[in-house]
């Protein structure tokens, strides 16, 4: 018996949910999960259901296909572990926490490789037994420095891309490579404090929280589609430091439980939003 997920994203229309188990059920197949959402202002019908028994997947899609509105986005793939690729520049606690939960098997994510402009974070990343790549950004000019760093990650096949506190923004010509699959944590709430030291700018503003966000990477800096976001409360005490202390923690947090989300086939991304299952 196989186990895989079906993710539909169409129109709204009515009877959508019993047509398309009826299809399933034909199939023999067995629901284990199922998750919906519709999207009113929008229209939009949006449902994951998670499917167990033998598999005839061409079959299957043009099936659903014959009974779904037309321009509808749906997918059936396997549950399990990704190939990941992560980027960094010096912080550790981001590539730290999701090393070891991968190790651990408390991520569902196999790090193939670990992509660094700066190479204090090898030592730790070889204490896992994962591959560091040491590309520095000194003496390239942009587009050269991405085109080193795309040669190595493509070699590795990655599923997704994630970026744990690696501090340069991509370039359009980078970030096509990958579209909804490079998966970036930002050190505040956005859509507070985007761009450069989020936490210099909340202090400035004498916030009374602080938090992080995990979204995907489009062209617009700090502005794609957000996954996981979490808050943890501060006061006027705080230093600059102290915030940016404190918040590493909901950063590592907000980025190893955004990256499960996706892993696990729970997130929808339409327009510049995501539906989370």
């Amino acid at each position: 018996m196989e186990r895989k997920v079906l993710i539909i994203d169409c129109a709204d229309a009515p009877g959508l949910i019993t047509k398309i188990t009826g299809v399933c059920f034909a199939h023999g197949l067995n629901i284990v999960k199922n998750s919906e959402f519709v999207d009113n202002p929008q229209g939009r019908f949006f449902m994951r259901t998670e499917l167990e028994g033998v598999f005839e997947p061409a079959r299957l899609l043009a099936e659903l296909q014959s009974i779904l509105p037309s321009k509808n986005h749906t997918k059936l793939v396997d549950l399990g572990k990704k190939r990941i690729v992560v980027m960094v520049t010096k912080e550790a606690h981001c590539i730290g926490d999701l090393l070891i939960k991968s190790y651990s098997g408390a991520l569902d994510a196999e790090i193939v490789a670990v992509v660094g402009n700066y190479d204090l974070l090898a030592a730790l990343t070889e204490k896992f037994d994962v591959p560091f790549h040491y590309i520095s950004h000194e003496n390239m000019n942009r587009s050269q420095h991405e085109q080193a760093m795309l040669k190595v990650i493509n070699s590795y096949e990655p599923e997704y891309v994630v970026l744990a506190k690696f501090m340069r923004v991509l370039t359009p010509d980078f970030v096509s490579q990958f579209p909804d699959q490079i998966i970036n944590i930002h050190h505040s709430f956005l859509p507070a404090f985007i761009g450069a030291s989020p936490y210099r700018q909340a202090w400035e503003r004498g916030v009374k929280i602080i938090g992080a966000t995990a979204h995907f990477v489009t062209n617009s800096l700090d502005e794609g589609p957000i996954i996981k976001q979490d808050v943890i409360s501060v006061d006027h005490s705080y230093s600059v430091e102290e915030l940016s202390k404190c918040g590493r923690d909901v950063e590592k947090s907000v980025l190893s439980k955004a990256l499960q989300l996706v892993i696990n086939e729970g997130v929808v991304v339409y327009g510049n939003k995501t539906v989370v299952f």
